[in-house]
C-alpha cells in the first residue's frame, strides 16, 4: 500500500493512528545543520533529500502520519510546496497507509526566539490572519491530507487560524502547546478547545510540544467541551532555551501513560521534539498498530 486512500478523519473514527516524531532531532542525528532562523526549513531548502530520509525513518518505525518541514518556513511558496512534496514521496514509498499533515506553525516560530512558548505577540487577530492566510493557501495548493495547526500558544492565534480556515473545506487539527493546565499565554484550556468544537474543518484537537505530564489534564479539558477525536504528541519533557538554542532535558524521564491518554479520547498519538524513530516504534507496539512492511 502507498499513500493513504481515505480521509484521516475516517481512520480516527476506527481507532488510534500513529504520528511521527520530532523532525529536528532526526535531521540532527543525520548530521544536518539546523542553525539559522529557518531551522528544519534550512535543510528543506538545501538538502530536501535529507528531509525525505528523515520522514522515511519514521515510516519504517511505523508512523502513519508524516508532519511536513514547513513549521518555520514562513510564507515562501516554493519551500511550502516542497515540504508537502517531500513528505508525499516518503508516504508513497511506504508499505503501509500514510497520511501527510502540512505543518502550520505559529507566528512565534518564524521569530526564532521561542515566542511560541509564550504567545501574546502584540498582533491583533487581523494581523495574525494576514500572516497565516498565504501560508495556508500555499500548503493547501500542494495537496496534503490535512493541515497541522500546531504548537499554538494562545486563543488569539487559534481564533485567527480558524477564521482563515472557515469555509475552505480544508481539514485540519488544532494543537496547543500548554503548561500547568493552561495555554502558554495563560488561558483556560476548556475555553481554548471550545473555539474549535463547532468548526467543521477541524477533525481533532489536542496538544503537542509540551511536557508529557501536561497531556492528560489537557485531554480531559478538551473532552469536557468537544466530542472530536483528541491528539497528543508531547516532547520528552525538555525545556527549550531560545538564547542558546538548546534543550534542557529533565533529570528523570517523564512517563507516558498512553493507555490513560486513549481512555481520555486520544486517537492521534506520536511525539514532538526529541522523540525519535525508536520511541515511535515503541508507541506502535503500545497502540497495537500493525508492524510496518
Amino acid at each position: 500500500m502507498t499513500r493513504a486512500t481515505g480521509p484521516l478523519a475516517h481512520a480516527l473514527a476506527r481507532g488510534p493512528v500513529l504520528l511521527d516524531g520530532g523532525l529536528s532531532n532526526r535531521l540532527a542525528d543525520q548530521g544536518c545543520d539546523l542553525s539559522g532562523a529557518l531551522w528544519t526549513g534550512r535543510v528543506l531548502a538545501e538538502r530536501p533529500d535529507q528531509v525525505e530520509s528523515a520522514h522515511t525513518a519514521y515510516v519504517r518505525a511505523g508512523a502513519e502520519v508524516l508532519i511536513t518541514a514547513s513549521y518555520q518556513v514562513g510564507d515562501d511558496p516554493v519551500l511550502l510546496e516542497r515540504a508537502v512534496r517531500v513528505a508525499d514521496a516518503a508516504a508513497r514509498a511506504a508499505g503501509h497507509e500514510v497520511w501527510v499533515a502540512a505543518s502550520v506553525g505559529p507566528y512565534g516560530a518564524v521569530l526564532a526566539d521561542g515566542s511560541e512558548y509564550r504567545g501574546r505577540y502584540g498582533l491583533d487577530g487581523a494581523e495574525l490572519a494576514a500572516f497565516h492566510r498565504p501560508r495556508i493557501e500555499a500548503l493547501l495548493a500542494a495537496g496534503p491530507d490535512v493541515l497541522a495547526l500546531e504548537t499554538v500558544p494562545d486563543t488569539d492565534e487559534a481564533e485567527a487560524l480558524l477564521g482563515v480556515l472557515a469555509g475552505t473545506g480544508a481539514r485540519a487539527w488544532l494543537s496547543y502547546t500548554v503548561a500547568d493546565g493552561r495555554t502558554r499565554a495563560g488561558q483556560p484550556l476548556a475555553e481554548a478547545f471550545a473555539l474549535a468544537a463547532d468548526a467543521p474543518e477541524v477533525i481533532a484537537v489536542g496538544v503537542n510540544c509540551c511536557d508529557p505530564a501536561d497531556v492528560l489534564p489537557a485531554l480531559e479539558a478538551a473532552a469536557s467541551v468537544t466530542a472530536k477525536p483528541l491528539l497528543a504528541y508531547p516532547n520528552d519533557g525538555s525545556v527549550w532555551d531560545a538564547g542558546t538554542r538548546t534543550w534542557h532535558a529533565p533529570a528523570d524521564p517523564v512517563p507516558w501513560p498512553v493507555e490513560a491518554w486513549q481512555a481520555a479520547g486520544a486517537r492521534l498519538i506520536g511525539g514532538c521534539c526529541r522523540i525519535g524513530p525508536p520511541w515511535i516504534a515503541g508507541l506502535r507496539t503500545a497502540l497495537h498498530r500493525p508492524p510496518p512492511v
